[in-house]
Protein backbone atom coordinates (compact mmCIF):
# COMPACT_ATOMS: atom_id res chain seq x y z
CA UNK A 1 0.00 0.00 0.00
CA UNK A 2 1.26 3.48 -0.82
CA UNK A 3 -0.12 6.96 -0.19
CA UNK A 4 0.20 10.05 -2.35
CA UNK A 5 -0.61 13.06 -0.17
CA UNK A 6 -1.66 16.02 -2.32
CA UNK A 7 -1.52 19.00 0.00
CA UNK A 8 -3.61 21.95 -1.20
CA UNK A 9 -2.62 24.99 0.80
CA UNK A 10 -5.53 27.18 1.88
CA UNK A 11 -8.52 25.33 0.43
CA UNK A 12 -11.69 25.04 2.48
CA UNK A 13 -15.21 23.82 1.88
CA UNK A 14 -17.25 26.95 1.30
CA UNK A 15 -20.69 28.11 0.27
CA UNK A 16 -22.42 27.28 -3.01
CA UNK A 17 -21.87 30.85 -4.18
CA UNK A 18 -20.11 31.26 -7.54
CA UNK A 19 -19.66 34.97 -6.88
CA UNK A 20 -17.09 34.33 -4.13
CA UNK A 21 -16.22 30.62 -4.35
CA UNK A 22 -14.10 29.63 -7.37
CA UNK A 23 -14.44 25.97 -6.41
CA UNK A 24 -18.14 26.34 -7.26
CA UNK A 25 -17.68 28.67 -10.21
CA UNK A 26 -15.03 26.60 -12.00
CA UNK A 27 -15.95 23.72 -14.26
CA UNK A 28 -13.95 20.79 -12.86
CA UNK A 29 -15.17 17.74 -14.78
CA UNK A 30 -12.81 15.15 -13.30
CA UNK A 31 -13.51 16.15 -9.72
CA UNK A 32 -17.23 16.46 -10.37
CA UNK A 33 -17.33 13.00 -11.90
CA UNK A 34 -15.76 11.61 -8.74
CA UNK A 35 -18.33 13.43 -6.61
CA UNK A 36 -21.35 12.32 -8.60
CA UNK A 37 -21.73 15.71 -10.22
CA UNK A 38 -21.14 17.69 -7.03
CA UNK A 39 -18.67 20.50 -6.44
CA UNK A 40 -15.95 20.68 -3.82
CA UNK A 41 -18.12 22.66 -1.40
CA UNK A 42 -19.60 22.27 2.06
CA UNK A 43 -22.87 20.97 0.63
CA UNK A 44 -21.09 17.97 -0.93
CA UNK A 45 -19.58 16.55 2.26
CA UNK A 46 -19.83 13.87 3.39
CA UNK A 47 -19.89 11.90 0.14
CA UNK A 48 -19.20 8.25 -0.60
CA UNK A 49 -18.75 7.05 -4.17
CA UNK A 50 -17.39 3.97 -5.92
CA UNK A 51 -13.89 5.40 -6.04
CA UNK A 52 -13.91 8.35 -3.63
CA UNK A 53 -14.72 9.46 -0.09
CA UNK A 54 -15.12 13.10 0.92
CA UNK A 55 -15.13 14.31 4.52
CA UNK A 56 -15.36 17.80 5.99
CA UNK A 57 -12.53 18.25 8.50
CA UNK A 58 -12.18 20.90 11.20
CA UNK A 59 -8.99 22.97 10.97
CA UNK A 60 -9.79 25.24 13.92
CA UNK A 61 -9.00 22.54 16.49
CA UNK A 62 -10.79 24.26 19.36
CA UNK A 63 -8.43 27.23 19.41
CA UNK A 64 -9.48 30.86 19.01
CA UNK A 65 -8.26 32.78 15.99
CA UNK A 66 -8.00 31.94 12.32
CA UNK A 67 -6.11 28.74 11.46
CA UNK A 68 -2.64 29.34 10.04
CA UNK A 69 -0.28 27.46 7.76
CA UNK A 70 2.67 26.64 10.01
CA UNK A 71 0.67 25.04 12.80
CA UNK A 72 -1.90 23.48 10.44
CA UNK A 73 0.76 21.76 8.34
CA UNK A 74 2.62 20.63 11.45
CA UNK A 75 -0.61 19.07 12.75
CA UNK A 76 -1.03 17.16 9.49
CA UNK A 77 2.54 15.85 9.73
CA UNK A 78 2.49 14.87 13.39
CA UNK A 79 -1.09 14.08 14.39
CA UNK A 80 -0.79 16.37 17.42
CA UNK A 81 -3.15 19.22 18.13
CA UNK A 82 -0.34 21.74 18.15
CA UNK A 83 -2.52 24.89 18.32
CA UNK A 84 -4.20 23.49 21.45
CA UNK A 85 -0.83 22.64 23.01
CA UNK A 86 0.58 26.07 22.22
CA UNK A 87 -2.63 28.01 22.79
CA UNK A 88 -2.50 29.73 19.38
CA UNK A 89 -2.42 29.28 15.61
CA UNK A 90 0.77 30.45 13.89
CA UNK A 91 2.04 31.09 10.39
CA UNK A 92 2.95 31.29 7.65
CA UNK A 93 6.40 30.00 8.67
CA UNK A 94 6.91 28.07 11.95
CA UNK A 95 8.06 29.91 15.03
CA UNK A 96 10.54 28.06 17.31
CA UNK A 97 7.73 26.49 19.36
CA UNK A 98 6.00 25.11 16.25
CA UNK A 99 9.30 23.99 14.73
CA UNK A 100 10.06 21.98 17.86
CA UNK A 101 7.17 19.64 17.06
CA UNK A 102 8.88 18.84 13.73
CA UNK A 103 12.35 18.30 15.21
CA UNK A 104 12.35 14.61 14.27
CA UNK A 105 10.64 15.03 10.90
CA UNK A 106 7.03 14.15 11.65
CA UNK A 107 5.68 11.50 9.28
CA UNK A 108 8.71 11.81 7.01
CA UNK A 109 11.13 11.00 9.81
CA UNK A 110 8.98 8.27 11.37
CA UNK A 111 8.51 6.45 8.09
CA UNK A 112 12.16 6.75 7.08
CA UNK A 113 13.28 5.34 10.43
CA UNK A 114 10.81 2.47 9.98
CA UNK A 115 12.42 1.55 6.69
CA UNK A 116 9.68 3.06 4.51
CA UNK A 117 10.37 5.17 1.46
CA UNK A 118 9.11 8.70 2.06
CA UNK A 119 9.67 11.89 0.11
CA UNK A 120 8.50 15.32 -0.96
CA UNK A 121 7.98 15.48 -4.73
CA UNK A 122 8.46 19.23 -5.20
CA UNK A 123 11.62 20.48 -6.91
CA UNK A 124 13.15 23.60 -5.35
CA UNK A 125 15.08 26.12 -7.47
CA UNK A 126 18.70 26.97 -6.73
CA UNK A 127 17.79 30.37 -5.32
CA UNK A 128 15.64 28.77 -2.65
CA UNK A 129 18.57 26.85 -1.20
CA UNK A 130 20.78 29.96 -1.27
CA UNK A 131 18.10 31.95 0.56
CA UNK A 132 17.72 29.23 3.21
CA UNK A 133 21.47 28.97 3.69
CA UNK A 134 21.84 32.75 4.08
CA UNK A 135 18.82 32.84 6.41
CA UNK A 136 17.03 35.31 4.17
CA UNK A 137 14.27 32.72 3.99
CA UNK A 138 12.82 30.23 6.46
CA UNK A 139 11.55 26.75 5.77
CA UNK A 140 7.81 26.31 5.87
CA UNK A 141 6.60 23.36 7.92
CA UNK A 142 6.63 20.77 5.15
CA UNK A 143 10.24 21.17 3.89
CA UNK A 144 11.35 21.67 7.50
CA UNK A 145 9.90 18.26 8.39
CA UNK A 146 11.59 16.67 5.38
CA UNK A 147 15.02 17.99 6.30
CA UNK A 148 14.60 17.23 10.02
CA UNK A 149 13.61 13.70 9.05
CA UNK A 150 17.00 13.22 7.43
CA UNK A 151 15.68 13.39 3.88
CA UNK A 152 16.82 15.66 1.06
CA UNK A 153 14.77 18.25 -0.76
CA UNK A 154 14.69 17.69 -4.51
CA UNK A 155 16.45 20.11 -6.83
CA UNK A 156 16.23 21.45 -10.37
CA UNK A 157 18.53 18.63 -11.43
CA UNK A 158 15.94 16.18 -10.10
CA UNK A 159 13.24 17.98 -12.06
CA UNK A 160 15.24 17.85 -15.29
CA UNK A 161 15.89 14.15 -14.71
CA UNK A 162 12.17 13.44 -14.23
CA UNK A 163 12.49 12.69 -10.51
CA UNK A 164 10.52 15.69 -9.20
CA UNK A 165 7.61 18.01 -9.94
CA UNK A 166 7.45 21.75 -10.52
CA UNK A 167 5.43 23.68 -7.92
CA UNK A 168 2.86 24.61 -10.60
CA UNK A 169 2.70 20.99 -11.84
CA UNK A 170 3.59 21.81 -15.46
CA UNK A 171 6.88 23.74 -15.27
CA UNK A 172 5.44 26.74 -17.10
CA UNK A 173 6.01 29.02 -14.11
CA UNK A 174 9.72 28.16 -13.93
CA UNK A 175 10.16 29.10 -17.57
CA UNK A 176 8.25 32.35 -17.26
CA UNK A 177 9.44 33.58 -13.85
CA UNK A 178 12.93 32.15 -13.56
CA UNK A 179 13.79 32.05 -17.29
CA UNK A 180 14.56 28.34 -17.08
CA UNK A 181 14.26 27.50 -20.75
CA UNK A 182 15.73 24.06 -20.03
CA UNK A 183 12.66 23.05 -18.02
CA UNK A 184 10.23 20.92 -20.05
CA UNK A 185 6.63 22.12 -19.96
CA UNK A 186 4.14 19.30 -19.38
CA UNK A 187 0.47 19.37 -20.15
CA UNK A 188 -1.62 19.18 -16.97
CA UNK A 189 -2.70 15.66 -17.92
CA UNK A 190 0.93 14.58 -18.41
CA UNK A 191 1.83 16.20 -15.09
CA UNK A 192 -0.83 14.09 -13.38
CA UNK A 193 0.56 10.97 -14.96
CA UNK A 194 4.03 12.00 -13.79
CA UNK A 195 2.73 12.34 -10.22
CA UNK A 196 1.36 8.81 -10.38
CA UNK A 197 4.67 7.53 -11.76
CA UNK A 198 6.78 9.25 -9.11
CA UNK A 199 4.53 8.10 -6.27
CA UNK A 200 5.25 4.49 -7.19
CA UNK A 201 8.84 5.02 -6.01
CA UNK A 202 7.65 5.71 -2.45
CA UNK A 203 5.48 4.29 0.28
CA UNK A 204 4.53 7.86 1.25
CA UNK A 205 4.96 10.84 -1.03
CA UNK A 206 3.68 14.38 -0.67
CA UNK A 207 3.18 17.16 -3.19
CA UNK A 208 2.92 20.67 -1.76
CA UNK A 209 0.60 22.85 -3.89
CA UNK A 210 1.07 26.22 -2.18
CA UNK A 211 -0.16 28.23 -5.18
CA UNK A 212 -3.76 27.67 -4.09
CA UNK A 213 -3.16 29.76 -0.96
CA UNK A 214 -1.56 32.53 -3.00
CA UNK A 215 -4.61 32.59 -5.26
CA UNK A 216 -6.89 32.89 -2.24
CA UNK A 217 -4.98 35.84 -0.84
CA UNK A 218 -5.08 37.46 -4.28
CA UNK A 219 -8.89 37.74 -4.20
CA UNK A 220 -9.11 37.60 -8.01
CA UNK A 221 -11.61 35.20 -9.54
CA UNK A 222 -10.13 34.68 -13.02
CA UNK A 223 -6.65 33.56 -11.85
CA UNK A 224 -8.28 31.32 -9.24
CA UNK A 225 -10.49 29.70 -11.87
CA UNK A 226 -7.50 29.15 -14.16
CA UNK A 227 -5.54 27.56 -11.33
CA UNK A 228 -8.41 25.20 -10.47
CA UNK A 229 -8.92 24.22 -14.10
CA UNK A 230 -5.26 23.22 -14.22
CA UNK A 231 -5.55 21.31 -10.96
CA UNK A 232 -8.60 19.40 -12.24
CA UNK A 233 -6.80 18.42 -15.44
CA UNK A 234 -3.81 17.24 -13.38
CA UNK A 235 -6.19 15.24 -11.21
CA UNK A 236 -7.64 13.64 -14.34
CA UNK A 237 -4.21 12.56 -15.55
CA UNK A 238 -3.29 11.28 -12.10
CA UNK A 239 -6.41 9.19 -11.65
CA UNK A 240 -6.22 7.73 -15.14
CA UNK A 241 -2.80 6.35 -14.23
CA UNK A 242 -3.63 5.44 -10.64
CA UNK A 243 -3.86 1.85 -9.41
CA UNK A 244 -6.70 1.90 -6.86
CA UNK A 245 -5.84 -1.52 -5.48
CA UNK A 246 -2.28 -0.57 -4.65
CA UNK A 247 -2.65 2.93 -3.33
CA UNK A 248 -4.55 5.88 -1.95
CA UNK A 249 -4.56 9.49 -3.10
CA UNK A 250 -5.20 11.73 -0.08
CA UNK A 251 -6.07 15.39 -0.71
CA UNK A 252 -6.48 17.85 2.15
CA UNK A 253 -5.52 21.31 3.38
CA UNK A 254 -4.38 23.25 6.43
CA UNK A 255 -7.07 25.95 6.53
CA UNK A 256 -9.68 27.66 4.40
CA UNK A 257 -8.92 30.60 2.09
CA UNK A 258 -9.44 30.03 -1.64
CA UNK A 259 -13.11 29.14 -1.21
CA UNK A 260 -14.01 32.70 -0.17
CA UNK A 261 -12.53 35.43 -2.35
CA UNK A 262 -14.52 38.10 -0.53
CA UNK A 263 -11.64 38.25 1.97
CA UNK A 264 -7.85 38.07 1.88
CA UNK A 265 -7.84 36.35 5.23
CA UNK A 266 -8.04 32.68 6.06
CA UNK A 267 -11.46 31.32 7.00
CA UNK A 268 -13.00 29.18 9.71
CA UNK A 269 -14.47 26.80 7.12
CA UNK A 270 -13.76 23.07 7.32
CA UNK A 271 -11.25 21.70 4.85
CA UNK A 272 -11.82 18.76 2.51
CA UNK A 273 -10.40 15.32 3.09
CA UNK A 274 -10.72 13.73 -0.32
CA UNK A 275 -9.66 10.08 -0.57
CA UNK A 276 -9.40 8.26 -3.89
CA UNK A 277 -8.42 4.65 -4.43
CA UNK A 278 -8.15 1.60 -2.23
CA UNK A 279 -11.49 1.10 -0.51
CA UNK A 280 -10.13 -0.65 2.55
CA UNK A 281 -7.69 2.20 3.15
CA UNK A 282 -10.44 4.77 2.62
CA UNK A 283 -12.59 3.07 5.27
CA UNK A 284 -9.85 3.70 7.86
CA UNK A 285 -10.67 7.43 7.66
CA UNK A 286 -14.38 7.03 8.38
CA UNK A 287 -15.33 9.26 11.28
CA UNK A 288 -12.41 11.68 10.92
CA UNK A 289 -13.47 15.10 12.20
CA UNK A 290 -10.30 17.21 12.54
CA UNK A 291 -6.78 17.65 11.15
CA UNK A 292 -5.06 15.96 14.09
CA UNK A 293 -6.77 12.63 13.33
CA UNK A 294 -5.30 12.23 9.84
CA UNK A 295 -1.62 11.40 10.52
CA UNK A 296 -2.37 8.54 12.96
CA UNK A 297 -4.50 6.86 10.32
CA UNK A 298 -1.79 7.32 7.70
CA UNK A 299 0.56 5.48 10.07
CA UNK A 300 -1.91 2.59 10.36
CA UNK A 301 -2.53 2.37 6.62
CA UNK A 302 1.21 2.18 5.96
CA UNK A 303 1.73 -0.37 8.70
Amino acid sequence: MRILFMFLDGVGLGADDPEVNPLVRTRMPHLQELLGGGKLAASSAPYEGPRVSLHAVDANLGVDGLPQSATGQAVLLTGRNIPAELGYHYGPKPDPATAAFLATGGLFGELARAGKRAGLLNAYPDGYFRAIESRRRLYSSIPLAVTKGGLSLLTMDDLLAGRAMSADFTGKGLRERLNRDDVPVLSPQAAGARLAELSRRYDFSLFDYWLSDYAGHGEEMDPAVELLETFDAVLGGLLEAWDDDGGLVLVTSDHGNLEDLSTRKHTFNPVPLLLVGNQSARRRFDGVTNLAEIAPIIRKVLG
